[in-house]
C-alpha cells in the first residue's frame, strides 16, 4: 500500500476474513468473552488459517472488564507478539486496523485478529451510559438526562434547522436502511418499514422517534488481516487509505460536523480516488443525523443538498449501510464500530448474498463515537479495495 500514510516498508497487508456473530435483542446466556471467542473462531474458519498462525490480537469491548485483550489471548491459547486493547467505541475498529496494519508492515506480527463485541442486558447498558466517562458521570448523570438520546435529539434539532430538513427526511434514511436489512438474514429487524410507520412510532426525545434510536443488542464481530503471502483466499481486501482525527474542536462546536471534514481531503488524495469512485459506503449510524453528517463530511454532498443525497440513498444510487446499518441490524456495544467494516469487506469479497452490490470493487467505511458530554470526539475513515493477489 504505497502512500504517505502507509509506507510500503516491509510487506503488503490483506484483510482476508470478516464475520459477525448473529446479534440478539433478547438476553443471551453467552458472556462477552464467549461472544468474542465465537467471533474469533468464525473468523479463523473463514480465513483458512489456524490459531497457531495468529501472532497478533486486538480487542474492543465495553463489558469485557475486568478482562483485557491479554486475557482473551490466554483463553484462546494465543501467544501474541502484538496485543492491543481499544476503548474508542464507534471509532474502535478503524483505530485498531490502523495500528494492526502498521504492526504487520513493520514485522511486529504476521497475522492479526481484531475482535469486538459486548453482551448487554438493561442493567449493563444503564451502567455504560451513566458512567461512560467522568464528564458523563459527574455532569450528565445527576440530571437524569436519559443518556445519548437527549444529546442527539438536540443535535438533530440544530441540524434540521440549518439544512431545512424534516422528520420525514431523516425517516427516509431509516426506511432505506431497513430495505437493505430485509435482505440481510442476520439483521435483528428485517420487517419492511414505511415512512408512515416511522412517523407514527412513539417519540423518544423530540424529534427522535423509536426508529431513530439504535437498538441495543448483544453480539460480536471479527476481522483477520495478514501479510499478503500468507493468506489462503484468492479474493481479499486491501486498504488504499486510512485517516484518523480525534477531539478536533475540544467540544466547542455544535457537533454537526465531524473531524471527517478535516481529513477527507487527505483520505481521497492518499487513495487516489474520489467519493464518486465508491461502490458502497458504511458509516457509523447510531442516529440518522450522524449518517448525513458523516456523508457530507466525506464529500458525498458537495453542493450541500442533503435532501438530494437522501433521495440517492433511497433509490440505491448510492449504496449506504447495506447490512441495514446498526439502526436495523443492531448495535452490539463496541462491535458497532466494526459492523460497517465487516459489511464492507463482505461486499468486496462478493459474499453478501441477496444484498450483494453488483461488482463491488471499492468502499469507504467511517467510524464515529466516544461522546464526551455533547457529541462524539472520535472519527476516522478507511478506503478499501477488492484485491485478487492472494494465493490459494
Amino acid at each position: 500500500m504505497p502512500s504517505s500514510h502507509f509506507p510500503d516498508v516491509l510487506h503488503d497487508v490483506l484483510l482476508t476474513a470478516a464475520v459477525e456473530v448473529p446479534y440478539r435483542r433478547q438476553p443471551t446466556a453467552a458472556s462477552t468473552g464467549d461472544l468474542l471467542a465465537q467471533a474469533f473462531g468464525a473468523a479463523l474458519a473463514e480465513s483458512g488459517l489456524s490459531a497457531k498462525d495468529v501472532d497478533g490480537l486486538g480487542v474492543a469491548s465495553f463489558t469485557l472488564a475486568p478482562d483485557h485483550a491479554i486475557d482473551v489471548a490466554w483463553r484462546r491459547g494465543l501467544s501474541p507478539r502484538w496485543c492491543m486493547d481499544d476503548c474508542h467505541g464507534g471509532a474502535s475498529a478503524i483505530n485498531l486496523l490502523q495500528h494492526a496494519i502498521r504492526a504487520i508492515q513493520h514485522g511486529d506480527a504476521k497475522v492479526i485478529a481484531l475482535v469486538s463485541g459486548d453482551r448487554f442486558e438493561p442493567a449493563d447498558f444503564k451502567q455504560l451510559v451513566e458512567h461512560y466517562n467522568l464528564t458523563t458521570r459527574n455532569l450528565l448523570r445527576p440530571l437524569e438526562n436519559g443518556g445519548p438520546n437527549s444529546l442527539f435529539a438536540m443535535l438533530t434539532q440544530r441540524h434540521a434547522k440549518r439544512h431545512g430538513l424534516t422528520r420525514r427526511d431523516y425517516g427516509a434514511l431509516c426506511v432505506a436502511q431497513r430495505g437493505w436489512a430485509a435482505q440481510n438474514p442476520q439483521a435483528v429487524y428485517r420487517t419492511p418499514l414505511t415512512i408512515d410507520a416511522y412517523l407514527d412510532a412513539p417519540m423518544v426525545a423530540e424529534p427522535l422517534g423509536r426508529f431513530d434510536c439504535v437498538p441495543v443488542v448483544s453480539g460480536a464481530n471479527a476481522v483477520i488481516l495478514a501479510r499478503a503471502d500468507l493468506v489462503r483466499h484468492t479474493v481479499n481486501v486491501r486498504v488504499r487509505a486510512l485517516q484518523c482525527l480525534y477531539n478536533p474542536d475540544h467540544q466547542s462546536g455544535d457537533g454537526q460536523q465531524t473531524s471527517l471534514a478535516a481529513i477527507a481531503g487527505d483520505l481521497w488524495r492518499e487513495a487516489g480516488l474520489t467519493p464518486d469512485d465508491m461502490d458502497l459506503v458504511s458509516v457509523y449510524d447510531d442516529y440518522p443525523v450522524m449518517v448525513l453528517a458523516q456523508l457530507a463530511d466525506l464529500g458525498f454532498a458537495p453542493d450541500g443538498d442533503l435532501r438530494a443525497l437522501i433521495a440517492r440513498i433511497g433509490l440505491r444510487e448510492l449504496a449506504v449501510n447495506t447490512s441495514g446499518g446498526q439502526l436495523s441490524a443492531g448495535q452490539a456495544g463496541a462491535a458497532g464500530g466494526m459492523h460497517g467494516l465487516v459489511e464492507a469487506i463482505t461486499q468486496l469479497r462478493g459474499a453478501a448474498g441477496e444484498r450483494q452490490v453488483r461488482d463491488a470493487q471499492r468502499a469507504v467505511v467511517s467510524g464515529y463515537g466516544m461522546v464526551q458530554y455533547r457529541y462524539g470526539m472520535c472519527a476516522n475513515a478507511v478506503v478499501l479495495e477488492r484485491d485478487r493477489r492472494g494465493t490459494q
